[in-house]
């Protein structure tokens, strides 16, 4: 089949978590002999911040590494010419980084084309952080949407914004994070990737990342971009180094370098949308480092919290936790073969591209679900590379 994609970019992951999941995808659909298209708008936020602030050689590399040569293609939003670009399209999918008026011209191109099938895929807290700017998006003729958390389905349907919506999770690409080798004599204690986001977190981070480092006299760098001033004071004070935007490419060889990681989710996914950890929790353990989340609610009982990671609830357990996992190797090798084992047996971006043909299939069938009960089946994760 021939599938459209409209991200906002493949190749620029700043400030654009998405691009993980977003490019794993894509490199599964093209492993099974779909043709595949990106499009992306030219000069993009995310690309135009990534080349003013690291020029246009990190773009070349992902191309490369990451094999995405031929697969996408910028456009100019006004001269967008949907006839040329969907001819002969069988699916296309729009995400929620594009503006309202494009969701509106894909839809009416569905409705004069119904051959096609469109979905939207929404990988953002907007449903509860701006939900008036959603109203702005129009879905009348799409087949429906994805979305990466029950909660938000929850809210697509009380605010009947979509036909159909179905839970869609992120997913770790393993075959590209994966655990990577380093000596241990050649390690850091912890490392943070993240960036700062608006203020959306930045009790959370004083509490369960700064505070306990300093208190403990930990050793770490710190990834990510965003950061104001006072942010970096903060993480000097900390005792940890601050590198800057680090290609999501480069994330599993990073990992390597660090003994452990910590997710600190922002504050609309700790309180508002529960059971969405975001694609932070699947690529560290998918890269086989320990893990210590924030509290953070797995409604949807995607992982085993205390098998897969440690959780805890204030700033005395991080400590307690970041203790034992730099002291008791033992309690890390535990941690980090009961991750692998749940991303390799239900979180892979082959399982997640099971389930997306599953949905499309029941669409061409004219089956109409209303969720996803039942995973596709027929492809087995890939074996953890040596």
């Amino acid at each position: 089949m021939k599938w459209v994609l409209f991200y906002h970019s493949l190749l620029s992951d700043w400030n654009h978590g998405n691009a993980h999941f977003l490019r794993g995808v894509v490199r599964e659909l093209r492993r099974r002999g779909h043709e595949v298209r990106v499009m992306e708008p030219r000069n993009g936020w995310s690309l135009s911040n990534l080349v003013k602030a690291q020029g246009a050689e990190p773009l070349r590399e992902v191309e490369t590494m990451m094999e995405l040569e031929g697969l996408w293609k910028d456009y100019d939003p006004d001269q967008l010419d949907l006839h040329r670009i969907l001819e002969d399209a069988d699916i296309v999918v729009a995400h929620e980084w594009n503006p309202p008026e494009l969701i509106r011209k894909l839809g009416e191109y569905r409705r004069d084309h119904p051959s096609i099938r469109l979905l939207f895929h929404d990988t953002h807290h907007r449903g509860v952080s701006e939900p008036e700017a959603m109203k702005l998006y129009c879905f009348e003729h799409y087949d429906g949407a994805l979305v990466f958390g029950q909660a938000l389905r929850e809210v697509y349907i009380t605010n009947d914004w979509a036909r159909r919506v179905w839970v869609w999770h992120e997913a770790a690409d393993t075959s590209w994070f994966y655990p990577r080798e380093t000596e241990e004599n050649e390690k850091s204690d912890l490392v943070w990737i993240g960036n700062w986001g608006d203020d959306e977190r930045t009790e959370e981070l004083r509490t369960f990342l700064f505070g306990p480092v300093r208190e403990l006299g930990l050793s770490g760098s710190i990834h990510g971009v965003r950061y104001p001033d006072f942010a970096l004071r903060e993480v000097s004070d900390a005792g940890l180094r601050f590198q800057g935007w680090l290609p999501n490419h480069r994330a599993p060889e990073t990992f390597a370098r660090h003994r452990f990681t910590v997710h600190v989710p922002r504050r609309f996914y700790s309180e508002v949308l529960p059971g969405i950890p975001t694609i932070r929790v699947f690529e560290a353990l998918a890269c086989g480092i320990p893990l210590i989340c924030a509290p953070w609610s797995d409604s949807e009982r995607l992982f085993r919290p205390g098998d897969d990671f440690l959780m805890v609830e204030n700033a005395q357990e991080m400590r307690d936790a970041m203790h034992a996992v730099s002291t008791d190797s033992r309690l890390a090798t535990r941690l980090i073969w009961n991750g692998l084992q749940t991303i390799q047996s239900r979180h892979t971006c082959i399982h997640r591209v099971n389930e997306l043909e599953a949905i499309v299939s029941s669409l061409r069938r004219n089956y109409h679900p209303t969720e996803i009960t039942e995973k596709a089946v027929g492809m087995a994760p890939k074996g953890i590379p040596s």
